[in-house]
């Protein structure tokens, strides 16, 4: 079965000069979900715990029209260290052309040195949809209806 064709993402090294050594995102394997996001750092960065600091990723990019990425934690350094973002999963939508930037936070109790080149989070690029947005008098009924949090689990 052929291949469907994948839509382009254009990354832009801000810095080529400084920042060549840092490798753009990249799936790491066939079957990867999202691309690992390295640390653009000119120094170390130690993460104190519960403080958050701005992670320079030394590229901007342009996404097709109709898709946003999501930046999200790597499960390794959450799991090992309790690194993970302030605004998890956060969005860039198709139109930002800024530098991305990752607002990591430790949420562990040891301070986390962050190297040059370290993979520090990752990207992912999904189709999004802008709706219609219609105001109404009531909504239609469900089974759930207004049950709140935890209402369809024991």
């Amino acid at each position: 079965m052929p291949m469907p064709k994948r839509p382009v993402v254009k990354f832009l090294r801000l810095r080529p000069d400084r920042d060549s050594d840092i490798p753009l995102p990249r799936y790491m394997t066939a079957l990867s979900a999202g691309m690992d996001l390295h640390a653009a750092v000119q120094v170390p960065v130690d993460l104190r715990p519960g403080m958050v600091n701005l992670i320079p990723t030394g590229f901007a990019m342009a996404l097709p029209v109709g898709f946003e990425a999501q930046i999200r934690p790597r499960s390794g350094l959450a799991a090992r260290h309790a690194i993970g973002l302030i605004n998890s999963p956060g969005t860039i939508d198709a139109d930002y052309r800024g530098e991305v930037l990752l607002p990591l936070i430790n949420f562990g109790q040891q301070v986390y040195r962050i190297e040059r080149g370290d993979r520090v989070a990752q990207m992912t690029i999904n189709k999004i949809y802008q709706v219609r947005i219609e105001a109404v008098d009531r909504l239609d009924a469900t089974e759930r209806n207004f049950g709140g949090f935890g209402h369809t689990g024991k």
